[in-house]
């Protein structure tokens, strides 16, 4: 039986103060769950005072991005053992608004995924399609593609989730519908059984992100491939996420 994950992505929104606030009330009102895992993953800013108040609570905490060097001369830029210091567990790659808006290729994925799981990490690997690519009916092609690229190299998905995001669903208001989403997680499933085996098809997790709302929460999670949810803006209102953490199956 899979544990499942509730991620909320909060992308470039709270500052250190607003990201205080909002855990200091989500840890006192969230409960504990023996069938999921929560996490969250704040900005840069935010991650040391943030993990020093989700110590000893069931909320996990993970970062959007990182730089797939240990260290160097790359000005802006932050690495895996930066964020395992501050109590990191989990790392966003591939996330499309880091491919589309900053370019970057599954190429460059990949080589954050192999660095993310040689540090000790768990890699949250973001795949999707854009509108036209799946009004054209190649959604399952993309997702292949973007697959089997970003983890080309890896022996194993042990440090992996993946979470399905269709590019057309994000921050849109509009949403795949659960049937729609199983389909391409079950596509997702299959895929890793024939490159990883039966034994890590069976134990991997597969979310999904897009416009993910207590509206759709529970029946997108009654879905048999779908083992949680990557939540970008309902992730940013306490009473929402709380919703969204204590769905019903």
């Amino acid at each position: 039986m899979r544990k499942s994950l509730v991620a909320g992505n909060w992308k470039m929104y709270k500052t250190p103060r607003e990201s205080i606030e909002f855990v200091k009330v989500l840890k006192d009102s969230v409960k504990v769950y023996s069938d999921r895992d929560i996490l969250i993953c704040p900005p840069f800013t935010s991650l040391v005072p943030v993990s020093d108040i989700l110590k000893g609570t069931p909320i996990k905490l993970g970062a959007q991005n990182v730089f797939f060097e240990e260290e160097g001369a790359f000005t802006g830029e932050i690495s895996t053992r930066m964020l395992k210091d501050t109590g990191v567990s989990y790392i966003i790659c591939g996330h499309s608004e880091r491919r589309n808006i900053f370019m970057e290729t599954d190429e460059i994925v990949n080589k954050k995924v192999k660095k993310i799981i040689s540090s000790g990490i768990t890699a949250i690997l973001c795949v999707g399609e854009k509108l036209e690519e799946r009004e054209k009916g190649n959604t399952f092609n993309v997702i292949e593609r973007q697959i089997e690229k970003c983890l080309e190299g890896i022996k194993d998905t042990a440090g992996v989730v993946i979470a399905y995001e269709p590019v057309w669903a994000i921050g849109t208001g509009k949403n795949a519908t659960p049937e729609q989403a199983e389909e391409v997680h079950s596509f997702i499933r299959g895929l890793i059984e024939k490159l990883f085996g039966k034994d890590f098809a069976e134990k991997i997790l597969i979310l999904y992100g897009g416009s993910v709302k207590p509206e759709n929460i529970d029946s997108l999670m009654a879905q048999k491939d779908i083992d949680g949810v990557l939540v970008g803006g309902a992730s940013l209102k306490l009473e929402s996420f709380l919703r969204i953490i204590d769905y019903k199956k």
